[in-house]
């Protein structure tokens, strides 16, 4: 492809960039066909233009399956901060009017829905019911890619434990989190969940998060023979409904397969620990009206 200098974002640059990231967002031109509402056949036209006009090939596609370049990843990560920024001055013009117009973007951690507590929940309606013109983003993410959509402007709020907080960033506590034990029905330890010797912990398999835990999620990790990993909550809880493996879990969370008799909680007295979960946004941020109204609704 020809390596001309890119001059200028135009109209049409910036639609080719929408089409790119929802491509790269949902892995292949035929799974962005319905959210684009455009044909596969287009998209590609589409993709193929945009190749062209910055002089790079973004993805490969074929047989083998989609992939992203390492052009194709640069260019996503820019286009992301620069449609942040577009969003970032809509939002300043929009104050001039003191107008909720806009977008929210609010990155979350898997599973925090069936928390009883839910402030976001209660807050989302009542902005929803003080503006129909603000349009809500919610992506479930880890902790760490909150904290880094955060930062490059890609999100505006974010619900993240406090464990390790950066200085870049502000917290506002919203509620405080208990994870027990937890075993299912089909575990040699079922039975007795309440009364297990500790020491048998020392030998029982278990699943330990791939993400950042606090010292003391860490040392009550440590007692158990974490043979698995698991990037999120809900694929913790795959892995303990299979009988095999014993994993922690935030007790609202497990609370409907412990309904069920499907699961039970592990000396419930002594392994458990509590993470406070909160409302995190960037320090020195622009202002931003509709985030100002979240806020205080939060």
């Amino acid at each position: 492809m020809t390596k001309q200098p890119f001059a200028r974002v135009s109209d049409v640059e910036l639609r080719l960039l929408r089409v790119f990231q929802a491509v790269a967002q949902y892995g292949s031109f035929a799974a962005a066909e319905s959210a684009l509402g455009i044909s596969s056949s287009a998209i590609s036209l589409h993709m193929s233009d945009l190749e062209k006009r910055l002089g790079m090939r973004l993805c490969q596609r074929g047989r083998a399956g989609f992939a992203l370049t390492d052009q194709g990843r640069e260019v996503l990560r820019a286009s992301a901060a620069m449609m942040a920024a577009i969003e970032d001055f809509r939002s300043e013009i929009n104050q001039l009017h003191q107008r909720l117009r806009g977008e929210l973007n609010i990155g979350l951690m898997n599973n925090l829905v069936t928390q009883p507590r839910m402030r976001i929940t209660a807050a989302l309606r009542k902005l929803r019911r003080q503006s129909d013109e603000v349009h809500i983003n919610i992506s479930m993410s880890t902790p760490g890619e909150i904290e880094r959509g955060l930062l490059d402007g890609r999100l505006h709020i974010g619900a993240l434990p406090m464990i390790t907080t950066l200085s870049s960033l502000e917290y506002s506590p919203l509620y405080d989190e208990r994870s027990l034990l937890y075993c299912s029905s089909g575990h040699p330890l079922f039975a007795r969940a309440a009364q297990v010797d500790e020491r048998e912990l020392a030998g029982t398999a278990a699943v330990i998060p791939s993400y950042r835990l606090g010292a003391e999620a860490l040392a009550l990790h440590t007692t158990l023979d974490c043979v698995a990993k698991a990037s999120d909550r809900e694929a913790i809880a795959f892995l303990i409904l299979t009988g095999e493996y014993v994993g922690f879990l935030p007790d609202h969370y497990a609370a409907t397969w412990v309904e069920k008799g499907l699961m039970k909680p592990i000396l419930p007295g002594k392994m458990h620990f509590d993470v406070t979960i909160a409302a995190a946004t960037r320090r020195g941020r622009r202002q931003n009206l509709i985030l100002d109204h979240f806020l205080e609704e939060l």
